[in-house]
């Protein structure tokens, strides 16, 4: 019989960690530890759970001990207000607790850690953007000067860590996640899940959106998320992989909402408030090369993700 590999999930409690938690624990091959920090727990069959403050030297290097797998899902993270207003939060935690886990991951001899970036590097654009379309020479937006760079210095340590060995890293650029556990409160969350709450709690048949509701986001159901992870666990070969992983088109902010309020069967009118911070954005990401390499694509339509998430969101945080 194999021993069964042995995975670590960072972030288990938060949106992304929490999915792919779930999803994969009940994979036969592989023993699950998922990290908590502040938040608890929750309770599944028997999940196994380790707390930890990945901030912290000594914890991180006892931490990933005997592990073979790292997918590294824990990050501060929050919405538009705090990246406009207080943009150093996403900073010095995140360069830490990355810079700590690579670390400590090439001492322990992990053979693969799977790191989470984003898209925050790339230019507004027209087309569909390809991993190739970000260079340091391109101006990060101003308003992601910060947690943009922070990213981009991120996956050049997991490019270094990968060339020194043993560990083999892939880098995901993912476009904007939706699904059950996002932040859905309006104080942190993200467009998608702040819009769905202001959709479902409204009383007075009209909802208000930050700026102008022109911004184009490229949106991916987490599942087609979780299932890419467990693609490159099985497939990847390199040392190094960076890859977009996204829906592959853009929509504007007001399209968005709109087919939400017909998905959830409201009548509603958007109103907008310019005054609000709002990021003027269009992207998109050409996935051409997660396609060519594993073949992976999305599988979850916007109009499915949408009636999935409002019905998720309605069993279980909307109380009548």
């Amino acid at each position: 019989i194999m021993a069964k590999k042995k995975v670590l999930v960072c972030g288990a409690t938060g949106f992304i960690g929490r999915n792919i938690f779930e999803n994969i624990s009940n994979n036969s091959q592989w023993e699950v530890t998922g990290i908590y920090h502040k938040r608890k727990p929750f309770d599944k069959n028997n999940f196994k759970w380790v707390q930890a403050d990945l901030t912290q030297s000594k914890e991180v290097q006892k931490l990933l001990r005997g592990f073979d797998i790292i997918i590294q899902a824990a990050a501060t993270t929050s919405g538009v207000k705090d990246i406009v207003s207080t943009p150093h939060i996403h900073v010095t935690d995140n360069v830490i607790m990355n810079s700590l886990l690579f670390q400590a991951a090439q001492e322990a001899n992990v053979s693969h850690f799977i790191f989470f970036s984003c898209s925050i590097m790339y230019p507004s654009s027209s087309i569909p953007l390809k991993e190739t379309d970000f260079n340091s020479d391109t101006d990060i937006d101003p308003n992601y000067f910060g947690a943009g760079w922070t990213k981009v210095y991120l996956e050049k340590m997991a490019e270094f860590f990968a060339s020194v060995g043993p560990t083999k890293y892939t880098v995901i650029r993912h476009s904007n996640i939706y699904g059950p556990y996002d932040k859905f409160d309006l104080e942190h969350s993200h467009v998608f899940g702040a819009t769905v709450n202001k959709i479902l709690h409204c009383k007075n048949g009209e909802i208000i959106l930050w700026g102008d509701g022109s911004e184009e986001r490229d949106l991916l159901y987490i599942s087609d998320l979780v299932d890419f992870v467990k693609l490159v666990i099985k497939k990847q070969n390199d040392p190094f992989c960076l890859v977009n992983i996204g829906y592959g088109s853009s929509i504007s902010i007001t399209s968005l909402t709109n087919k939400m309020i017909k998905t959830a069967n409201k009548d509603i009118r958007i109103a907008y408030d310019k005054s609000k911070p709002s990021i003027k954005v269009k992207l998109s990401l050409d996935c051409s090369k997660a396609k060519h390499l594993f073949g992976w694509e999305p599988k979850v339509s916007l109009k499915k993700g949408i009636q999935k998430t409002i019905d998720w969101y309605k069993s279980n945080t909307l109380i009548a």
